[in-house]
């Protein structure tokens, strides 16, 4: 499909109106009568954007960064790329305190607009879902689409939010390209969510400073629409997609409760990481269907500082003057940008000088922030009830929608003795993370099965209590590991995986029993990966798999052997002490025995015992 975009100068007083497109929905241009005009005409005035109805899915906007990052530095960068970063002197830090709020905007999912039945879409050919009234077209009135509400629920209730029953829209004035209704619809004076919390733990990666713990208060989260994508081509032309004008965004707003930069990435991460597990999210910061505003202020520790102390914002008092820093799209990002707001701050304020209320930006590999515009205001922006849309009134129904514990509730039971999965912090933490819980889901159905097997089918030759513990750690061990590594060789996601549970907990139930080896175990589950449809007991049988064990006499000539062989080491083990060689002798035995037969934790029992008499 071919779109016609016009061309302006930057200088321009309207960059906006010469910004949009001549045609964008397939019954518009139906429904448009014929213009002849002269060919020369187009020449000079349009220029022609061809997109291809087979395009590859879109590349995810940080790489998009990363490669315009290198670009400049190959080319040699501008001054500013080729300044290096001053660090401040840890007592001059000291003396200051670092404020910062976040604004996260998240696109909701959902399958159409928030204001139209156009679809929702990431990687759609430009302007394949535009209704007349994200052209802002005379005559088109928004639609709210009540569904739209369902995952915004589910957000704010994920963040200890307090739903008002009643909330209403309000437009947001402005003037830019992206916007061409001239305004933007939010909810700035009767948001639909207030007063929640978020809290960050010493594994989300806050700072050291902010101890075991840290809770962050959620000021509002409010429905908002999305603007158009604006592509520049230097030096004069913006090209505008509008297939994202008003797709549903919720804005989370935080209070100024986080001092440390690594804390602000870490919130960010969360936050997502949360509305993702919830399945509210579109895509994630990689794909640019989150990003992140932050408020950067500095006071000195005593709460004063220059003429600027003493402001406030929703209860919390004494803060510095805030510049806001914006649309920041990797957590990287984030941290980077508060660290370089924050020093130029305090340089500033050291100097002498006056932080001024404006807004500045971040390009990924700078060093420091750069001014953009003075800072808008509430006056600035003209705010005013939306007269063209209604109360937004939810129901008791939608109220308590999110049934499924959340990530903290879940790393904290699977830590836990108790709960029979007893696993690490780290493999809990990665457990949850992948996959948006699916993969955590898919393990509890092996481990439930698995279960099953050993305790009530063994009946009523009980099953040792040792082999049940272990039921948690072996079971996260094949998940993450074992069927983890296939999928990532062989380019799969998860819900490519065609590993039953039941098939993985049959497996895990025979390695347990020792009825198999874990060689034998990782060839079998490889035959399931590949599409194998036999059952584990039938691939056992079949192949004569099942573990027929080495008698000692066996296992003692194996390990004199394999020792033999390699008397430097030997020695090495017997007069240096570098015991952890032994699990070298141990893989050798494991080969040089017969397949299926030999258990490695017999080879290192007859390995030592062969090595204490020499």
């Amino acid at each position: 499909m071919s779109y016609l975009w016009r061309e302006y100068s930057l200088k321009s007083s309207f960059p906006w109106r010469k910004a949009l497109p001549l045609g964008c929905l397939p019954e518009l241009q139906q429904r448009a009568k014929p213009i002849d005009l002269p060919s020369a005409y187009f020449a000079s005035t349009w220029r022609p954007l061809h997109t291809e109805t087979g395009a590859e899915p879109g590349v995810p906007l940080r790489k998009l960064l990363k490669d315009e990052a290198k670009q400049r530095r190959s080319a040699g960068g501008t001054q500013a790329s080729k300044k290096t970063a001053k660090k401040l002197d840890l007592a001059l830090l000291k003396k200051w305190e670092l404020t910062v709020g976040i604004e996260i905007h998240a696109q909701l999912n959902t399958e159409h607009k928030l204001f139209s039945k156009a679809a929702t879409s990431m990687n759609a050919p430009a302007n394949e879902h535009v209704a007349h009234f994200d052209l802002a077209f005379p005559g088109s009135q928004p639609i709210f689409q009540k569904e739209t509400l369902i995952p915004a629920v589910k957000a704010a209730e994920a963040l200890g939010c307090t739903i008002k029953r009643t909330s209403r829209f309000d437009r947001k004035h402005y003037f830019y390209q992206d916007q061409p209704a001239g305004y933007q619809i939010t909810q700035y004076y009767e948001p639909f969510a207030q007063d929640g919390h978020i809290v960050l733990y010493d594994y989300d990666g806050i700072a050291k400073e902010d101890g075991k713990q840290i809770t962050i208060g959620i000021k509002q989260v409010q429905l908002e629409q999305d603007t158009a994508k604006t592509i520049l081509q230097p030096p004069s032309t913006s090209l505008l997609d509008f297939n994202r004008v008003s797709h549903p965004l919720i804005e989370i707003i935080t209070l100024p409760q986080i001092h440390h930069p690594s804390t602000a990435a870490a919130c960010v991460r969360k936050i997502q990481a949360l509305l993702a597990w919830y399945d509210t999210l579109a895509s994630g910061m990689e794909m640019g269907g989150l990003r992140a505003d932050v408020n950067v202020s500095v006071r000195l520790q005593d709460g004063t500082g220059s003429h600027e102390a003493g402001k406030e914002y929703y209860g919390v008092t004494g803060l510095g003057q805030r510049t806001e820093i914006k649309n920041l799209s990797s957590f990287k990002a984030v941290e980077a940008a508060v660290i370089a707001e924050r020093d130029r701050q305090i340089e500033l304020l050291e100097s002498g000088g006056v932080v001024e209320g404006e807004t500045r930006g971040w390009t990924l590999g700078s060093t420091e922030t750069e001014r953009l515009r003075g800072k808008e205001g509430e006056i600035d922006y003209r705010y005013m009830p939306d007269p063209d849309l209604a109360p937004v009134i939810i129901g008791k129904d939608l109220l308590g929608v999110n049934v499924r514990r959340s990530p903290d509730q879940e790393i904290t039971d699977l830590t836990r003795k108790a709960s029979g999965h007893n696993l690490t912090l780290k493999d809990a933490r990665t457990l949850v993370a992948l996959d948006d819980g699916s993969r955590l889901d898919w393990y509890k159905e092996v481990v439930k099965e698995l279960r099953i097997h050993l305790e009530v089918v063994s009946y009523p030759h009980p099953v040792k209590s040792d082999i049940l513990n272990k039921i948690g750690k072996t079971t996260c061990n094949w998940v993450l590991h074992e069927l983890g590594g296939l999928l990532a060789n062989s380019g799969k996601s998860w819900d490519q995986n065609p590993v039953t549970h039941v098939n993985a907990a049959s497996l895990l139930c025979s390695l347990l029993r020792k009825e198999i080896t874990g060689r034998t175990a990782k060839h079998i589950i490889s035959l399931l990966f590949q599409g194998d449809q036999r059952t584990v007991l039938d691939i056992i049988e079949g192949e004569r798999l099942r573990l027929i064990p080495l008698n000692d006499n066996e296992y003692q000539q194996l390990a004199q052997n394999v020792l033999a062989e390699h008397p430097d080491i030997v020695e090495q083990i017997v007069k240096k002490q570098q015991v952890q060689k032994i699990q070298f002798f141990v893989g050798q035995m494991m080969r040089e025995g017969e397949e299926g037969r030999v258990e490695p934790e017999k080879c290192e029992i007859f390995l030592n015992s062969a090595l204490a008499e020499m």
